[in-house]
């Protein structure tokens, strides 16, 4: 039976919906083939008629759970009261929920070390949907510079996804519970007054001056 492109498309795009799911849920080891194909209705021979290999599926697959979570992000900013952007995106991350459902959850605290071992493309790809992710953030913090901004938003993603991982390695808990409200605050400092800091160093160095002043006058 021959079926239509739009046909093909929407399968193949439902065999790298399902296969994002299963990748985040039992990482590339645990991701079958013949299961993903049967769950899309096809055979297995019918596999090479949409992916050229295995590592071209789950290089699909782990930027389709990137994107989805950029999209994500970019909502919740979105539909966020003035000026509650980033604690929207950090806030709707950082829960009991996301820990919980990895097999839908962000693709980074979920395969990050198998993406360091991918072959070059797909690093390159991944770190491209990175920046993205990067940027949403970024875009959400007031007060600072461009560069500034995105040195704060890396740091809180950094600290957002280092806080699920910690969340799932310790349970579901009162420890896990804890971990996640403690990264909830410290990733939502990326968008504190930029201004006290920048007096308090101000400060600290003109007491130093004071202090070096009065020694060599001693």
């Amino acid at each position: 039976m021959r079926y239509s492109k739009d046909h093909k498309a929407e399968t193949h795009e439902r065999i790298v919906r399902n296969a994002s799911v299963r990748l985040r849920e039992r990482g590339a080891a645990g991701l079958g083939v013949a299961e993903l194909m049967k769950e899309a209705g096809l055979t297995h021979g019918g596999f090479y008629a949409h992916f050229p290999s295995r590592d071209a599926l789950i290089g699909e697959a782990f930027i389709h759970a990137m994107e989805l979570a950029a999209k994500r992000w970019r909502k919740r900013a979105d539909e966020a009261p003035e000026g509650e952007g980033l604690a929207a995106v950090v806030n709707g991350y950082l829960t009991a929920a996301h820990r919980d459902d990895v097999g839908n959850g962000c693709a980074l605290p979920a395969l990050g070390a198998e993406v360091s071992r991918a072959n070059p493309k797909i690093r390159k790809a991944v770190a491209a949907k990175l920046e993205r992710m990067i940027d949403v953030i970024a875009g959400e913090i007031s007060g600072q510079s461009k560069k500034d901004a995105r040195r704060e938003a890396i740091g809180a993603l950094a600290t957002m996804m280092g806080a699920l991982l910690m969340a799932r390695m310790a349970g579901t808990g009162e420890l896990s519970d804890e971990i996640l409200d403690a990264g909830r605050s410290a990733a939502q400092k990326a968008d504190s007054p930029s201004e006290p800091r920048r007096r308090k160093r101000a400060a600290k160095t003109a007491d130093a001056a004071v202090t070096e002043d009065a020694a060599r006058r001693s």
